[in-house]
């Protein structure tokens, strides 16, 4: 049966060939603005999405720079630091014009801080956007930050809309496409470009004992703490293990909060990571929001079912009932966590329908579609 393959744009959002029928030739030079290189020790999926693209681009025939923040690792595609970890929001211009110079396409991927590239750049422009930060921004600046928390959401808004009349922005779920549209983005102007996933491989054997696991930088809205503290209540029904998988500002005081049966492991390679998510009973994911969910799909994948809270991304990445279980409370979270922990048939059938799931997403698709929306950019 031919294997289904996820449009870039669903039916609510119009595609690049209902915009234009006549496109100009793929851009040929093509550079992504973002915050990180995949080898920063901070990197989350939205660089994963970012170097995938790049490569998979490069792959295809285009010249690909990655111009970003931190320290620049060699790949295929070339890579270029613009300076430090904040700074390098002030220099990317300078960069820009120093060390590349020109292309065909200029890639801004906006999470939260932007660079405003459409008030620099002469050339074409395309947003990339994983996530709007709208409500981030209190987790994150709190208490007396709270007035930069109020700039950086105003600042964010305004570099999608105000900053950004007339290219097309790319989200990487509906979800995102939703919240696009709720800060006053013209929906003619959005195409939506899911994330992939790569072919896992022969599976590792499952735990034959309770193990959980979660997987992300520990940072504030992924909401470890909140897993921590139902953990709790579980425990005592399910035994067995939580692993928690990465790294970030928040572990050290998580490390402080967690009780007995919890494993913090730091940053771990792909092929540990994949021996844990298909050792896992369930993955965890208790996060206040996500662009997709990278790890949810990374999972199914391997046949591994996610609870889940029902927030943007996790909503699209996560079939509810189906593929896992989406909580609308933490007592609901708690209650599926320990009612699939107990139910090994349900959990077999959910992980099947997962990987199933899982199947219509990979990386070639992903970067036939982003490559389809970044030639009708430049038209």
């Amino acid at each position: 049966m031919p294997q289904h393959v996820p449009s870039p744009v669903r039916t609510a959002l119009p595609s690049a060939s209902q915009h234009n029928p006549a496109l100009p030739p793929h851009p040929r030079r093509i550079v992504f603005l973002a915050h990180r290189d995949l080898g920063n020790p901070s990197a989350g999926g939205s660089e994963l999405l970012v170097d995938r693209l790049a490569d998979g681009l490069t792959r295809l025939g285009h010249q690909v720079t990655l111009l970003c923040g931190g320290p620049a690792a060699f790949r295929d595609y070339r890579v270029v630091s613009a300076g430090g970890t904040y700074g390098h929001f002030l220099r990317a211009r300078s960069a820009f014009g120093r060390q590349v110079g020109d292309c065909d396409l200029l890639v801004e991927v906006c999470n939260g801080m932007p660079y405003l590239a459409p008030l620099w750049h002469r050339g074409p422009t395309l947003c990339l956007v994983n996530h709007v930060h709208t409500d981030l921004w209190k987790m994150r600046f709190g208490g007396p930050l709270a007035p930069a928390a109020r700039i950086g959401r105003r600042l964010e808004h305004w570099a999608l809309t105000g900053a950004r009349r007339h290219g097309l922005v790319v989200a990487v779920s509906p979800s995102t496409a939703h919240a696009l549209r709720g800060i006053g983005v013209p929906r003619e102007r959005i195409r939506v470009v899911h994330n992939g996933v790569a072919e896992p491989g022969p599976r590792a054997e499952r735990s034959p004992e309770p193990l959980f696991v979660a997987v992300g930088r520990l940072v504030e809205y992924k909401r470890i703490d909140l897993l921590l503290r139902l953990w709790e209540r579980v425990r005592p029904v399910t035994g067995g293990r939580l692993v928690i998988v990465g790294d970030g500002p928040e572990r050290d005081r998580l490390e402080r909060l967690a009780g007995p049966g919890v494993q913090f492991t730091g940053h771990v390679s792909e092929a540990e990571k994949h021996r844990l998510l298909c050792a896992a009973w369930l993955l965890l994911h208790p996060s206040a929001v996500e662009g997709w969910g990278l790890v949810v799909t990374e999972a199914a994948a391997r046949q591994t079912p996610a609870v889940a809270f029902d927030v943007p991304g996790l909503r699209d990445s996560v079939r509810d009932g189906e593929t896992g279980v989406l909580a609308r409370g933490e007592s609901s979270f708690a209650a599926a966590w320990m009612s699939l922990a107990l139910a090994e048939d349900r959990r077999e059938l959910m992980g099947k329908a997962a990987r199933d799931f899982a199947a219509r997403y990979r990386w070639e698709h992903t970067v036939r579609q982003f490559r389809a929306v970044a030639r009708e950019a430049v038209r």
